[in-house]
């Protein structure tokens, strides 16, 4: 019972002084690096079925324009010469470990935050490519990809912003990153409208074939 007793004093003692705000961040970075990568890893393995057999059909190929079969294919799908996803399976690990990371107490240095905010440029830019190929020349979405891009479009937002905030380019970007961190989301969820308006714009006499 003392035991008990000693702690939930403890744990009533630390709970002021959690700031919510300090956590919310790399949790996002975990929670969508897990994302993206499981992502990256269910396409892998769709590559891989479709490697070893050109005529089989993937879990997502559920109608003439939803089919990851069609985009994996393309060549834009191996844009280095070798299978898109695999830059995710290791990309989308460095938010996850600086999530953790962070978590524990670690403290990096401004260098740091810039190389981590310009692969995150680098991965955002290649979304925004990925997507107007799918849309506009494959002419087909592929379902796992689109997850990927769910979460590559947070952590882009939020890691820039962050690091901006906590000075990482210059003391003239604090104020600017601190709005745009605490409106990341709002951001996102534009970006996200963004990109869905002209899917369904461009598919628009396709979606009744999936009802």
């Amino acid at each position: 019972m003392q035991v008990c007793s000693h702690l939930v004093r403890s744990i009533t003692r630390l709970l002021p002084k959690c700031d919510n705000r300090r956590v919310i961040f790399p949790i996002s970075l975990i929670g969508f690096g897990i994302l993206g990568w499981i992502a990256s890893f269910g396409l892998t393995l769709e590559r891989i079925k479709v490697a070893g057999d050109p005529q089989a059909t993937t879990a997502c190929d559920i109608s003439p324009f939803i089919s990851c079969k069609s985009v994996m294919l393309s060549e834009q799908a191996a844009l280095l010469g070798f299978p898109n996803p695999l830059i995710g399976l290791a990309a989308f690990f460095a938010p996850v470990v600086v999530g953790f990371a962070i978590l524990a107490g670690a403290k990096f240095k401004p260098w740091f935050w810039q190389l981590f905010v310009l692969g995150h440029v680098f991965a955002m830019a290649f979304v925004l490519w990925l997507f107007s190929q799918s849309v506009y020349v494959i002419g087909a979405l592929c379902l796992y990809c689109m997850v990927a891009w769910t979460a590559t479009i947070p952590l882009f937002w939020a890691s820039a912003s962050y690091a901006a905030k906590e000075g990482a380019f210059g003391e003239r970007f604090k104020a600017s990153g601190t709005v745009v961190h605490e409106w990341a989301w709002v951001i996102t969820i534009l970006t996200y409208l963004a990109l869905i308006v002209p899917i369904l714009i461009q598919f628009w006499d396709y979606w009744p074939s999936l009802f």
